[in-house]
């Protein structure tokens, strides 16, 4: 062979098709971007070759993005495999057996192929001399996952069944059977329904010890070789729950599509599609499977692929907003091998139409769900149980629901139940049990590799967190749980997350984040029908008018979330949004409507008992009160909050009880309430309302210096966003890199280092470099 230079022409970016080169790169969704760099493994080349081969509807998120190699970067794929080609063909031959042994099922059976073929392993040599492997004492090293595929691609379809089945030759060791099988199904010439049982077999063992990648790709291997058709879409309905499971869900939707599964299709589609239509989908696909009339009748695989452990609590994801917990379409966690007994597929899927109806905000929905349930016998589990019923203002019946799913959050528990778990005792204001279940469930889904189900986990702390006086820790566990979310194909959460986010960016000051996280918010949920992402943003914006002193604006707005219907606003998000309706109402003396409001709200506190409702509940009382009639509504709040968890809200309480007292002229308690509030809020970094305190301090004519008057260090003055970004800078990223990084626009990042610079009194990143090192942060 003629030698090639395999020096720098090969680390430049390979030459793009002249048609892909003619057509503008379109503009992708955020989720899309996030997922296109992890789709060809972090590569720029490979992902500005794929960007303009994007068709619009992946583009926008709407359909998958391809998952084959010669699909997502051909022409960086071809130049990879050219410097295979110029090795030496004992060179390639090595090549082809590391890369087989190594991907997709990693079976660590190289060096024992060697011995047995009786191989030479020096031509390995000249892999390392062109840089593009190296070979070590475990086996060979590969420059870059690209140069691992072209060396599989490079051999013949002989060669790989060569290696593949020398591969299997080898594998004799207990633990390595779901190995040998793989081998011996890769080295297969066509069907064959003996292989397609022993993979399909190795995929469940697969599964259920928590190896969801190889699990897939047993999976997928058995629905090749499967000369059934029924068969084969039972086996792809498992290797799409596996590839969900582990966080490729781009696979997962191109997977379920070609096994034709609308259940699962549907399933899918509540992640990342319309809440309505997978609704429709949904409850029609449980009703068909309870009469037994389902297509390709019980398909637990199929129906439970995102089934929680025990069947009695299935039905996904739920999602907690600050102050309340909320549906979001459905990802529960487990994988099958946890299963104590098989789940009930039509449970399942009801469980998981009641979660997209509640997620739309539509109460019609929630009714139809529940008379189907009444109709075909099915209990729905214990946390969405207590949430439909909620939703319908039935407390009392959602109140022992959510305390029975609260109790289950014991150690070592399957993901999903404690996800549930965490969810009903953050709605009973039980943040500690809430914060305890969430992070075993994080345990849990890790030990199973339940990719997809960390984020939730992640999330659900990081409200705990914030709400609890961890607002820091709170909104970063948030913001890398919405990198996650994109990255795993949950849009649909990963909207959610951005409406979180915006409320957190409201408590911290952070108006411009704030205004653009629920801009991406609602643009995404309104045209997507998700009206419960829709309805936070806006009461994100609310809370922002709230606390910076413009309380028309806030009335206006959370007023207009009460009119909105299914799609648009949401129940439960306007119903917890009452305390602070209640004040901006009163704020422009309008009480008549925040009456009605604070009825219901104390009906819901009364219900369930938790301190901190009540406290609030207290609170829009002494709000709604004239004069000293007020005084005892305050301090029966703050001696509810005392027995609470929801420390902001506490200093909220005490900001308005000492702008009341102020007016009652009792100066001495006015300026100590106000006080203990100012420092609370300034130990929260919240700007906005430690401003509203120092404005009510300074009308006393009291000093209004916070407890700590100089910072300790510079980064002390920074907020919690500035931190993040300065952090990012300082480590070298660029403005577009951060903005990745943290889903926001690279304007927002430019206005937060400006706002940096300008608080540490610096010019340039090289200071902030320096300053941060002294600083030791």
């Amino acid at each position: 062979m003629t030698p090639v230079n395999p020096q720098p022409r090969e680390r430049t970016s390979p030459p793009l098709r002249t048609d892909t080169c003619k057509r503008p790169a379109p503009v992708l969704a955020e989720g899309v971007r996030v997922r296109v760099l992890r789709a060809v493994y972090g590569d720029p080349r490979a992902a500005a070759e794929l960007v303009p081969l994007l068709t619009e509807r992946q583009s926008a998120g709407l359909d998958p993005l391809p998952t084959e190699p010669a699909e997502l970067a051909p022409a960086l794929l071809r130049a990879h495999r050219a410097e295979t080609q110029a090795l030496p063909d004992d060179t390639r031959l090595l090549l082809l057996l590391a890369a087989a042994d190594q991907y997709p099922v990693p079976t660590h059976a190289f060096l024992r192929a060697v011995t047995a073929a009786r191989l030479d392993t020096r031509p390995l040599e000249a892999a390392e001399k062109a840089g593009v492997a190296q070979a070590t004492a475990g086996g060979v090293v590969f420059r870059d996952a690209w140069t691992r595929i072209a060396a599989y691609e490079t051999g013949s379809p002989a060669d790989r069944r060569v290696v593949h089945r020398l591969l299997a030759r080898v594998l004799r060791g207990d633990g390595e059977t779901s190995g040998r099988s793989w081998h011996r199904g890769a080295g297969a010439l066509g069907p064959s329904g003996r292989l397609a049982a022993e993979l399909g077999t190795a995929a469940r063992g697969a599964q259920a010890a928590g190896r969801l990648l190889s699990a897939r790709a047993l999976a997928e291997r058995a629905a090749a070789l499967s000369p059934d058709t029924g068969e084969q879409s039972r086996l792809l309905a498992l290797a799409a729950a596996c590839a969900w499971h582990s966080g490729d869900g781009d696979r997962a939707r191109r997977l379920a599509a070609a096994g034709h599964e609308e259940a699962l299709a549907g399933i899918l589609a509540l992640r990342a599609g319309n809440a309505s239509e997978a609704f429709d989908a949904l409850l029609g696909a449980a009703v068909r499977r309870a009469a037994g009339q389902g297509r390709g009748g019980d398909r637990p695989d199929a129906s439970s692929g995102d089934g929680d452990g025990d069947g009695a609590d299935a039905g996904g994801e739920l999602r907690r907003t600050p102050s309340v917990a909320v549906v979001r379409g459905g990802q529960a966690a487990s994988s099958a091998g946890s299963q104590v007994r098989a789940p009930d597929p039509a449970a399942q899927l009801l469980a998981r139409a009641t979660e997209a109806a509640i997620y739309t905000g539509d109460l019609r929905r929630c009714r139809e769900a529940a008379r189907a349930a009444d109709r075909l016998g099915i209990v729905l589990p214990g946390t969405l149980g207590g949430l439909a019923a909620a939703f319908d203002g039935r407390y009392e019946d959602a109140r022992d629901l959510l305390m029975a799913a609260a109790g289950r959050c014991g150690p070592g528990g399957d993901p999903t139940l404690l996800i549930h778990a965490g969810i009903a005792a953050l709605l009973l204001g039980d943040h500690t049990r809430a914060a305890t279940a969430t992070l075993r469930a994080d345990a849990s889904a890790r030990a199973r590799g339940a990719t997809a189900t960390v984020v939730q986990a992640m999330e659900f702390r990081a409200y705990a967190d914030f709400w609890t006086g961890r607002p820091r820790a709170g909104e970063a566990a948030a913001a890398d749980a919405l990198r996650e979310a994109y990255a795993t194909g949950q849009d649909n959460g990963a909207c959610h997350l951005q409406a979180a986010l915006a409320m957190f960016a409201a408590v911290t000051g952070d108006a411009d984040v704030c205004r653009e996280r629920a801009a991406t918010a609602r643009t995404y949920a309104l045209a997507r029908g998700l009206g419960l992402p829709a309805a936070l943003a806006q009461w994100a914006l609310a809370y922002l008018d709230l606390s910076t002193g413009r309380f028309a604006a806030a009335a206006a707005r959370l007023r207009a979330l009460a009119g909105f219907g299914p799609g648009h606003g949401h129940r439960a998000i306007r119903h917890l949004a009452t305390p602070h309706y209640v004040e901006a109402a009163v704020r422009t003396g309008d009480s008549r409507v925040a009456r009605v409001a604070h009825a219901d709200y104390h009906r819901w506190a009364s219900a369930v008992l938790s301190p901190d409702d009540l406290a609030l509940s207290a609170r829009c009382r002494a709000l709604l009160a004239p004069g000293e009639e007020a005084v005892e509504h305050y301090r029966c709040a703050l001696d509810l909050h005392s027995h609470g968890t929801r420390d902001f809200e506490r200093a909220r309480t005490e900001l308005l009880f000492g702008s009341a007292l102020r007016r009652l002229r009792r100066r001495t308690e006015a300026r100590d309430r106000l006080h203990s509030a100012l420092e609370a809020f300034d130990s929260f970094g919240a700007p906005h309302c430690a401003a509203q305190a120092r404005t009510e301090l300074r009308a006393l004519g009291a000093p209004t210096a916070p407890a700590h008057t100089a910072p300790d260090t510079p980064t002390a003055r920074l907020t919690a966003q500035q931190l993040r970004v300065a952090r990012m800078a300082a480590e070298g990223a660029t403005n577009r890199e951060i903005a990745d990084r943290l889903a926001l626009s690279p304007r927002t990042i430019d206005h937060h280092l400006r706002g940096v610079f300008t608080r540490l009194g610096i010019r340039s990143r090289i200071e902030l470099v320096r300053l941060l090192a002294e600083a030791g942060d």
